[in-house]
């Protein structure tokens, strides 16, 4: 199979390969590579928002190199595969003759291009999409047990890249229905299945915390067209760049000529359909739609190499892409004299290091930023960190791991925008200002749990159950915890707070025993009931902002 690939192939695969080494070298991480370089110090089945591949690929670069290599060479090596699966996923019988067309195509496609070396969820996406189309073409040509043995687990890597993947699974299986008679595509699913256990059995242990928020708790906000269906679009242009026209043209021209060909345009046109629709409720991020890119880079080269006047608009468009792509890869690594912008691989060493030598070696409390935090402790050399989140933020891995034991009783740098008597400060490249002070013995309660025992609640309404759950394995004054009542839009964005003082079912309770609860009866005072649409009950422990201990509860 890789003896049909020509010399030429492999000339211009080093060069893609030897630049995504040194852009990794050179560009400083970004903050969700820092999220993810986090996952990877506790490796697990399953984190808060994602499945666990991105962790185990940075894990993977970690055994060769330090640093932000360390953190992204296993992308590079995968980035540079998924261009040879892309190629052995062509047929056209004059591909060998039109090697540098494919890579300008495959090189100008913005994001392919980004997650070349940034290691983020999309990296493996990208790539086991490609790996998943490749074994599903041989599967078509020879349904047998060793393909779909194949088949299965290219479907578990799929899955533990990004939840996304269930899409990319979906829309192949609706192109051939005949699949679910087909014995061995069976076999693929059970072998699927068996691989992603694991990560089922982390979520059943975990509450499928990542489902709920992905499905149920993430802040929304009220429907634009501008930002929500229209920026959907400017996404769609946004992922090609200046060929746009001619992708799109390629694709609306393709026809389905076999079930392979059927496959691909059922994947591209239901990523798009799925996500167009989407755009109604919220807002579409650019890199959810970028799996499209793997058909079409297939459906488009194949079209070009048929079509010369398409092939000569595509090339040099994709020449003029590819010359943008590249100062804006410098940019990563040096602010742009010609667009003086500001990227967030800029300036992070920078900050960390002036944060560094106001604090020294104490651990770092961040309120409200899951962002600072792990990007703090990388730079930093693994100076503990945690990120407080409060009823003003979100959830995420920090909310569910063992991180607060890190900084508990510890004298700590506490960095938050809701302190006013700060003792030190910092301004960040982007303008952002870190105000600190320093807390000699740290605690906080942040994994209390609040649950009301009714589905839904009236405001101004008394006598409310309310069972308060103390997951830790020390007891709690209950003196040193102050309710109150989130009031959050029907979007589920805090409006706003009140103060309450929820009464113990049983009299002269005054400890929350270790790994145990209270009953406690609830009035809830009344709002505006025009923005309200849910409440969530939260705690403030020790002088602390409250946090997010209860679940949003609609109002009734």
């Amino acid at each position: 199979m890789f003896k049909k690939i020509p010399r030429q192939f492999y000339y211009f695969l080093a060069a893609f390969f030897v630049l995504n080494l040194l852009q990794s070298v050179f560009t400083e991480l970004i903050f969700d590579e820092a999220y993810y370089w986090y996952y990877s110090q506790n490796m697990d089945w399953g984190y808060f928002d994602h499945p666990p591949m991105v962790a185990l690929l940075i894990k993977g670069s970690s055994l060769f190199f330090n640093g932000e290599l360390g953190v992204r060479f296993v992308s590079c090596i995968i980035s540079a595969l998924n261009f040879v699966v892309l190629w052995l996923l062509i047929d056209h019988p004059k591909k060998n003759l039109y090697v540098p067309h494919f890579f300008v195509l495959v090189f100008s496609m913005t994001l392919l291009n980004a997650y070349g070396f940034f290691t983020l969820p999309d990296t493996p996406l990208l790539f086991f999409t490609s790996c998943f189309l490749l074994s599903y073409k041989y599967f078509l040509k020879s349904p047998k047990f060793g393909t779909a043995i194949i088949l299965g687990i290219f479907m578990a890597a799929l899955m533990y890249s990004k939840y996304h993947a269930v899409l990319v699974i979906m829309f192949v299986l609706l192109s051939n229905l005949n699949l679910v008679k087909n014995k061995y595509a069976w076999l693929s699913v059970i072998v699927a299945l068996m691989c992603y256990a694991p990560h089922f059995y982390w979520l059943y242990e975990n509450d499928f915390v990542s489902i709920k928020y992905h499905l149920y708790e993430r802040p929304n906000d009220a429907y634009q067209f501008e930002k929500y269906t229209l920026g959907f679009f400017v996404n769609l242009i946004a992922l090609f760049g200046l060929t746009f026209p001619f992708i799109y043209y390629a694709l609306f021209k393709t026809k389905s000529r076999d079930l392979f060909n059927k496959a691909l345009l059922f994947l591209t046109y239901g990523v798009i359909l799925f996500f167009f629709l989407s755009s109604f409720n919220r807002r579409v991020q650019t890199q959810w739609i970028i799996v499209i890119c793997i058909p079409l880079v297939v459906i488009v080269y194949n079209f070009m190499l048929g079509n010369k006047p398409i092939l000569k608009w595509i090339m040099r468009l994709g020449i003029v892409n590819s010359l943008i792509i590249l100062y804006l890869r410098i940019g990563l690594v040096y602010q742009p004299i010609l667009f003086n912008f500001y990227y967030e691989s800029h300036g992070n060493k920078a900050w960390v290091e002036a944060i560094y030598k106001e604090v020294g070696d104490i651990p770092m409390v961040f309120e409200n930023s899951y962002r600072n935090a792990p990007m703090y402790e990388f730079y930093s050399g693994g100076i503990p960190t945690f990120s407080l989140n409060n009823v003003m933020y979100r959830k995420n891995q920090y909310s569910i791991d063992n991180s607060e034991e890190r900084v508990r009783g510890k004298k700590v740098a506490y960095i938050s925008k809701y302190i006013s008597d700060n003792t030190f400060s910092h301004t960040k490249p982007d303008g952002g200002i870190l105000k600190g002070k320093y807390i000699s013995e740290f605690s906080s309660y942040r994994k209390l749990e609040c649950i009301l025992e009714e589905d839904k609640v009236s405001l101004g309404n008394s006598n409310y159950h309310l069972k308060v759950i103390n997951p830790y394995d020390f007891d709690i004054d209950i003196s040193k915890l102050k309710f109150s009542i989130a009031y959050l839009s029907p979007y589920k964005i805090t409006l706003g707070l009140k103060p309450v003082e929820p009464r113990p079912m049983k009299d002269s309770l005054q400890i929350l025993a270790k790994n145990d609860s209270i009953d406690f009866s609830l009035d809830i005072p009344d709002y505006d009931k025009e923005k309200v649409g849910y409440i969530r009950v939260v705690i403030s422990e020790n002088g602390l902002y409250p946090g997010l201990n209860g679940k949003p509860t609609p109002i009734q």
